[in-house]
């Protein structure tokens, strides 16, 4: 590790050369100064490449394009830092991120912190709705329903984040969720109530909006970790309850619109937990 080396920031990118920039320079404008920053270029066909040449400070991965899960792991494997900061390419840190999650890191017990949010869509600013009200402490029952933590919000110690497994990379998408459920189930987490982050969204590149049935990959997630994490006699019965409504949204709607390659697999995982229940 380099000497004093704090932090390794991870940016993840593909064909986002138009918002790439933004986001490196709000890493380079952090107050707090002690980090490497990682980028991956998964196989982008854009301007990435030429964009990246200017900087000679930031070390650059390139891979053929294998999904934002796998390019976060590559990075995971060589980050040199005591803690991983992860910054998606569409998103912009506020100057006093790191700074701020750091204290709080360093004044705890915690292993791992996140932050608020504010939202910009199609240019615009919106308020955030009660179901997506963040917090610290035991986050694993807020987070079944949905992702309650964003990536680009959250640093945590590198050494919990390996022994997680890190993301999955057979998930195209809810790999955030996917993690997360598996911390949260052992791990209470840091929240700075200020926003860190301004998170951009409704641009047609999101993955959530190029995937139909997410929930799929939540049900999964939830199967899993009914079966691996030892869970409190409440923890389980909400997980239950949550696969077993998430199933059952899903199964009908592949009857309905006759998209059933799922469908076996999720009504196995239904029945099976309905079982043991």
């Amino acid at each position: 590790m380099s000497q004093g080396l704090k932090v390794s920031v991870i940016i993840p990118t593909f064909n986002r050369a138009h918002t790439l920039e933004r986001a490196i320079n709000s890493v380079k404008a952090q107050t707090f100064k002690q980090f490497e920053l990682i980028i991956v270029d998964d196989g982008s066909t854009d301007n990435t490449a030429k964009l990246l040449k200017q900087y000679k400070d930031i070390k650059i991965i390139t891979q053929d394009n294998m999904g934002v899960s796998h390019a976060r792991n590559s990075a995971i494997a060589q980050a040199q830092g005591q803690y991983i900061s992860f910054l998606d390419s569409d998103d912009e840190w506020l100057p006093h991120k790191l700074e701020a999650q750091l204290q709080l890191l360093d004044s705890t017990n915690v292993k791992w912190v996140h932050g608020e949010e504010i939202w910009i869509r199609n240019g615009v600013r919106v308020n955030q709705m009660k179901k997506h009200k963040k917090g610290g402490g035991n986050q694993f029952i807020p987070s079944l329903e949905r992702c309650m933590i964003s990536p680009s919000t959250v640093i945590i110690e590198k050494k919990i984040l390996e022994k997680a497994g890190c993301f999955r990379d057979d998930y195209p998408v809810c790999e955030d969720y996917d993690l997360w459920l598996k911390l949260t189930a052992s791990h209470e987490i840091g929240f700075v109530s200020d926003p860190v982050i301004i998170k951009y969204g409704g641009h047609s590149d999101q993955l959530s909006s190029k995937f139909y049935a997410m929930d799929y990959w939540r049900v999964k997630s939830l199967d899993w970790v009914l079966a691996n994490n030892k869970l409190s006699s409440e923890q389980r019965e909400t997980v239950i309850n949550v696969l077993t409504k998430k199933a059952k949204i899903l199964m009908k709607g592949y009857q309905k619109h006759q998209n059933l390659r799922h469908f076996d697999e999720v009504e196995r995982i239904f029945l099976k937990v309905g079982f043991f229940s």
